[in-house]
C-alpha cells in the first residue's frame, strides 16, 4: 500500500480495463489517471493517436473533450453569480431577449408543430440543470429533435454560424416541456456559454482564458488546436456499426471495427470556430484536465488560485432536480453521459445520490460527467480523489468502460 491508500499490487487492474479494449481493436487508445489528496497515484496510456499510421498515444496528446466542456462553462457562469451579476431565478430572457416569446410543444409533427405558451420562461438555473425544455438534434427521440437538425442545432457537426446566431435560431423553436418540470440532456450549456458572453461582455474563449484556464495553468485547453500543436492532436473514431446505422447501410462482419471519422490534421478543430460551444467545444490534455479536477478536489482552489467558492461548488454538486428526484425518475432523455439510476443532476455536474441503486461501488456524493467521444471524469470528495479517462470513440454509450473503470479504481483502494 502506498501513502495515498492504494494497494500497489492491484492498481494496474485500472489500466488493464482500457488496454483490453485497445487490444481487441475496439478503442484506439486508453489513457487513465487517478489522483488522491493532491498526488497522482496511477497513470496508464496505451494505444494509438493515429491507428492507421501506428502513431503512439502520448501523455501530452490533445483530445476532443466534448461535454467535459460543460462543467467549465457552468463554473464560469457561477463565477458571475458569485459577483452578483446574475441570479439563478432570473429568466434567461433578461439577458437574451430572443427567448422572451418561447412556446412549448403540444403535438403535431416536425413540419407542422402544435404549440402553446409555457407555464413560465426558463431560468438561469433551468439551463444549468438541463430542466429548461431544450433538447439536442442528435437524439432522434422526438420530432423536435428533427427540427433542431434541420436548423443545424445540436447535431454534433461544428456549426459555421456564431454562438449569438445559434441562440437566435434556437429561440424560434418550441420547448419540449414546461421549464422546471423534467430533465432532458440538451444544448442548455450552449445557452449558459452565451449568458457568460453577454453578462461579462467578453467572448467565451476570452472569458475562459482570463478567469479559469489561465489561472489554472491549463495551457493546452482551447476551442482551437493551435497550428504548432496539431502534431499532438489525435484522430476521432466510431465503430463500423454506428457508421453503418448513420448512413443507412448494412452491418459488416466486424461491427466493432474502428472507423476514423475525423483526421487530426484535417479536423475542423484546427481552425478557430465561429460557434464557441460551451456545451462541447473544447479540446484538452490529460495534464490540463487534471488541473481542473485538482481545483474541484481542492474545493475551488489550486496553487493559491481561487476559481470558485467552496460553498458555491458544494451547492453546484448537489442534486437540483425537481422534488430531489433521480435522473431516471424525472428524465425525458434516453441519453446521458452517466447511468441514470441513482444519479441526480446539479449545476453542471451529476452527483451519485444512491450508489446501491446505481449498482456501482462508489460513495454517495461523488460527481461526474463525460464527453461524446467516451471520455469521462469523476470526483469523489469523501476520498479526495479524481479519475480521468480519455479516448476518442463516438458514441460514448458504445461500451460500459466508465462503469468498469469505476469498479477497477475502487477495488484498489484499501
Amino acid at each position: 500500500m502506498n501513502s495515498s491508500g492504494f494497494d500497489e499490487s492491484r492498481v494496474d487492474r485500472i489500466g488493464a480495463v482500457g488496454r483490453r479494449y485497445v487490444d481487441a481493436g475496439k478503442l484506439p487508445f486508453a489513457t487513465v489517471q487517478v489522483a488522491r489528496r493532491g498526488e497522482v497515484v496511477y497513470t496508464d496510456h496505451y494505444g494509438w493517436a493515429d491507428v492507421e499510421a501506428q502513431r503512439a498515444i502520448e501523455l501530452d496528446s490533445i483530445v476532443r473533450i466534448y461535454s467535459m466542456t460543460k462543467p467549465i462553462t457552468s463554473i464560469a457562469l457561477m463565477q458571475l453569480y458569485e459577483d452578483g451579476h446574475v441570479l439563478l431565478e432570473n429568466p434567461i430572457s433578461r439577458f437574451l431577449p430572443e427567448f422572451a416569446d418561447l412556446q412549448v410543444w403540444a403535438g403535431g409533427i416536425a413540419e407542422a408543430p402544435i404549440t402553446r405558451p409555457p407555464t413560465r420562461l426558463p431560468t438561469v438555473k433551468d439551463v444549468l440543470t438541463h430542466q429548461g425544455g431544450f433538447t439536442y438534434g442528435f437524439m432522434f427521440q422526438h420530432p423536435l429533435d428533427a427540427m433542431y437538425r434541420e436548423r443545424g442545432i445540436g447535431n454534433l457537426v461544428v456549426p459555421t454560424y456564431s454562438l449569438a446566431e445559434g441562440m437566435a435560431r434556437l429561440a424560434k423553436l418550441p420547448l419540449l416541456f414546461d421549464p422546471g418540470t423534467s430533465w432532458n440532456y440538451s444544448v442548455s450549456t450552449d445557452i449558459v456559454g452565451r449568458l457568460v458572453e453577454v453578462i461579462s461582455d467578453q467572448s467565451l474563449d476570452e472569458y475562459f482564458a482570463e478567469h479559469i484556464l489561465g489561472p489554472l495553468g491549463m495551457v493546452d485547453t482551447a476551442f482551437q488546436v493551435a497550428p504548432d500543436n496539431v502534431h499532438r492532436f489525435v484522430d476521432n473514431h466510431a465503430p463500423a456499426s454506428a457508421v453503418a446505422t448513420l448512413l443507412g447501410k448494412p452491418l459488416d462482419d466486424e461491427p466493432w471495427r474502428l472507423v476514423t471519422t475525423d483526421k487530426a490534421d484535417r479536423s475542423p478543430y484546427t481552425t478557430q470556430p465561429a460557434f464557441l460551444s460551451g456545451g462541447g467545444g473544447l479540446t484538452s490534455t490529460l495534464a490540463d484536465y487534471q488541473r481542473f479536477c485538482d481545483m474541484l478536489v481542492g474545493r475551488g482552489t489550486l496553487d493559491g488560485a481561487r476559481i470558485i467558492g467552496p460553498r458555491t461548488l458544494a451547492y453546484m454538486t448537489r442534486n437540483h432536480l425537481y422534488g430531489n428526484q433521480t435522473l431516471n425518475e424525472t428524465g425525458q432523455s434516453f441519453f446521458s453521459e452517466v447511468t441514470q439510476e441513482g444519479m441526480g443532476f446539479g449545476l453542471g455536474f451529476s452527483p451519485v445520490l444512491d450508489a446501491a441503486a446505481n449498482s456501482s461501488v462508489s460513495n454517495d456524493g461523488q460527481y461526474s460527467w463525460g464527453g461524446a467521444a467516451s471520455t469521462a471524469f469523476w470526483i469523489d470528495p469523501k476520498e479526495e480523489m479524481s479519475v480521468i479517462f480519455l479516448t476518442q470513440l463516438m458514441p460514448s454509450s458504445t461500451y460500459p468502460i466508465r462503469r468498469q473503470l469505476r469498479a477497477a479504481v475502487y477495488q484498489a483502494l484499501t
